[in-house]
């Protein structure tokens, strides 16, 4: 059975790569400067302090470095937040081709709603009366969501996005809706996850946590888990945390309160999804609670929460092959191509990451078939 889902999503990987390629084969990916010979420029938006933002946003760089588009003075340091990676880039990347200007970075504080419209404003400032920003790379829902109401003026390039559809960064899968406008899509990814973890637990309830706002439901694919729940029959079991417009340590506080009120009301499983207050910190305490409650678990974020005591995940892909399709996109785009006409499907590599020793604690024995099917096994 194991075997079956995962040779569904192999057949889905490949898909996505062979429509991937016959749209942007017209389009190379050459480094070539403006027709006026000067240098691309680009600028950076970001929804808040979040790990997959700088992770995701170096990735890109990686890319557009292995795509010839630039060079770097010295090694990256490791563990620079958003605003300190993108001074980095603008001063220690060498071009003839672009250039990350360092102040065209843009974020509502720490995920601050009430400076989202402020941000917004000075952007479309910066963009049509300053003319000086050839695309923008907005990294998380609210960037993306932002960089749509404004249009957007210029080519943007969304990345780190849960659901782009689902949060109307997108108007489906194959189109965004906008011509300046490219955001990655994977097509049934939270709905693979929870068929998978349904056919290996097997659970009549499951836990969710999320903050209850449209940006909260969507970070939690709220759409997705109610749609396998109908297909599958099981019941889903809500908890709301708050994660937006408060400091990160209350995020966290709130998201860890609801996984213990979860394990207390003794769900079958739990569904971890993404929130700001599931950290690298809070995600052991949450793990935690769960093995003491002997509740499997599946993390949405995949295979670094895994290690980190939640039971299993479809482990995600190398995140430099995510960074090198968006470094290809906008390369495509300075080559002339619009970014609606570029394909946003992409479909992570099918692999397991599990977690042995959170196995053992619960009580949960492992499948053969996935044991044979885990690519990633933590102890």
């Amino acid at each position: 059975m194991i075997f079956r889902t995962v040779y569904v999503l192999a057949v889905a990987l490949l898909a996505s790569l062979l429509s991937t390629l016959a749209l942007a084969a017209p389009y190379p990916t050459t480094p070539v400067t403006a027709e006026d010979g000067r240098r691309w420029r680009v600028a950076y938006v970001e929804s808040g302090d979040y790990v997959d933002y700088p992770l995701t946003l170096a990735e890109i760089a990686d890319g557009l470095e292995l795509l010839g588009w630039l060079s770097y003075k010295s090694p990256r340091p490791e563990g620079l937040g958003g605003r300190e990676l993108w001074t980095w880039l603008a001063r220690n990347t060498e071009s003839d081709w672009l250039e990350f200007v360092d102040d065209a970075y843009w974020r509502p504080g720490n995920f601050d709603a009430d400076q989202r419209a402020p941000m917004r404003s000075a952007i479309s400032k910066r963009l049509n009366d300053g003319r000086d920003i050839d695309l923008v790379i907005a990294m998380g829902t609210w960037a993306g969501q932002d960089m749509r109401e404004l249009g957007p003026p210029v080519p943007t390039v969304v990345g780190s996005v849960s659901d782009a559809v689902a949060s109307k960064i997108s108007d489906s899968a194959q189109d965004s809706g906008r011509n300046n406008l490219h955001a990655r899509v994977e097509p049934e990814r939270y709905q693979r996850q929870l068929r998978l973890f349904h056919e290996i637990v097997g659970f009549d309830s499951l836990g969710i946590v999320y903050e209850d706002s449209e940006a909260g439901r969507s970070y939690a694919a709220l759409n997705a888990a109610n749609q396998v729940a109908k297909e599958l029959g099981f019941r889903l079991e809500h908890c709301h945390a708050q994660s937006a417009s408060i400091p990160l340590e209350q995020a966290e506080a709130n998201a860890v309160d609801c996984y213990a009120q979860l394990a207390a009301r003794h769900v079958d499983a739990v569904y971890v999804t993404i929130h700001r207050g599931v950290t690298a910190k809070s995600v052991k305490d949450i793990a935690g609670i769960l093995d003491e409650a002997r509740i499997p678990s599946f993390s949405m974020a995949g295979s670094r929460e895994v290690k980190e005591g939640l039971l299993m995940s479809i482990a995600q892909a190398d995140i430099s092959h995510v960074g090198l399709f968006h470094a290809e996109t906008i390369a495509r785009i300075f080559n002339g191509a619009s970014p609606r006409e570029l394909s946003q499907l992409w479909v992570d590599p099918p692999k397991i990451a599990l977690n042995l020793t959170t196995a053992r604690r619960i009580g949960f024995d492992p499948p053969v078939d996935i044991l044979l099917a885990a690519d990633e096994v933590y102890e």
